[in-house]
């Protein structure tokens, strides 16, 4: 019997930031593993269904993931997912109210199109030329990541005392540039992936991605 929430995934990819959330919201999903080869499938948990098969594509026409099927509803792209999800499901309390939802939006906004782009242009040896920064929307990468510093140079959380879904896709953003050293290494940013890397949610979503990576590992 299919379940109200259906992860769509693969434990090497952007998957990984959803996992966290759906983690983080505490509510039973159903996963589907798929791989990034152009066959036809749609067999879950495992069973070789492809990014590019007819039935995943009519879900999500980019044929990639995370996708989540909330009661029916289609979300893509991690950072919707966690905002999706904060709100789907309040009781988490992964949202602050309406009305102090300033730095929730700006930052989460913010990693997902400045830092994103920025980090993204650096890895794959893009500069942008002199003079010409306006165009590319995000300034640059050195002013970019000074940014993101701000965002997390407390002793909290984005939105202070609060963990919220920011914290969720920021924070993958920066744990996982530090770990593939796409991100420099700054004490503001070490210490704030020191402390979402003890987050229960967050380790379970390792552990979980963690040994269906070594179980495809073993397959391959």
């Amino acid at each position: 019997m299919s379940l109200d929430l259906v992860f769509y995934t693969n434990p090497m990819s952007r998957g990984q930031i959803a996992r966290w959330m759906l983690e983080e919201v505490g509510e039973v999903y159903e996963t589907v593993i798929l791989d990034y080869g152009a066959g036809e499938g749609g067999a879950k948990d495992g069973d070789g269904s492809s990014m590019k098969s007819a039935d995943y594509l009519a879900i999500n026409p980019m044929g990639k993931v995370p996708t989540i099927v909330h009661q029916g509803r289609v979300v893509t792209e991690c950072a919707a997912v966690c905002a999706y999800l904060a709100d789907a499901f309040p009781a988490a309390n992964l949202a602050p109210p309406g009305d102090q939802r300033h730095d929730y939006y700006r930052w989460l906004f913010f990693a997902a199109g400045p830092v994103e782009a920025a980090v993204t242009n650096k890895a794959l040896g893009f500069v942008v030329p002199e003079g010409r920064e306006r165009s590319a929307g995000y300034g640059s990468f050195d002013d970019t990541i000074h940014a993101l510093e701000s965002a997390v140079s407390g002793d909290g959380w984005i939105c202070g005392d609060q963990f919220t879904a920011a914290d969720v896709y920021v924070g993958s953003q920066i744990d996982w540039g530090l770990s593939f050293k796409s991100i420099p290494s700054r004490p503001a940013f070490e210490a704030y992936a020191a402390r979402l890397r003890e987050r229960p949610a967050y380790k379970r979503q390792k552990e979980i991605d963690g040994a269906l990576i070594a179980e495809m590992q073993k397959k391959a």
